[in-house]
């Protein structure tokens, strides 16, 4: 994590410069997605320890990466992209926060499912379509989550 939001500034001007956001919420879009890179690696280590350390199957192994990745996220995301919320009783924005993952943990079990069948099916190693595939994933749900958690978990953030 970055020590304080100033070094995260620099990169929020010359994005705004691009773009209709408010400078505050670039900078909270920022932020969520380092944290969401941050999960992906959370995410990624374990999808791969279970699936090919350990043999599960990649659905079931997506769940266990999945979770883990999104209570990491959560918890940077209170301390860090909305510090505001530290005051804020915890469980009903932890609630909330995985009310919208359980839904991105289906949009994203779909396009991993989807997208490696298909990398698969055009010849490409099960591991590589695998980790495309949940590239692919965590792309998509990285909007999904902030948008939707931006308007309803964290709304009443200033």
């Amino acid at each position: 994590m970055p020590e304080s939001t100033a070094e995260v500034r620099p990169l929020i001007a010359r994005l705004a410069a691009s773009t209709p956001l408010p400078a505050k919420e670039l900078e909270r879009f920022v932020k969520f997605a380092i944290v969401g890179a941050i999960g992906a690696v959370v995410d990624f280590g374990i999808l791969n320890l279970l699936v090919i350390g350990f043999g599960w199957p990649p659905v079931r192994a997506n769940v266990v990466s999945f979770t883990c990745a999104v209570l990491s996220n959560f918890t940077w995301n209170r301390l860090w992209t909305y510090p505001e919320t530290r005051k804020d009783p915890l469980l009903p924005l932890l609630g909330q926060f995985g009310v919208v993952s359980i839904i991105g943990l289906i949009i994203n079990t779909g396009v991993l499912y989807v997208a490696s069948t298909m990398l698969e099916q055009r010849g490409v190693h099960e591991h590589l379509a695998l980790n495309i595939a949940k590239a692919l994933a965590i792309i998509v749900v990285l909007f999904w989550n902030f948008i939707v958690n931006r308007l309803w978990t964290f709304r009443h953030v200033k």
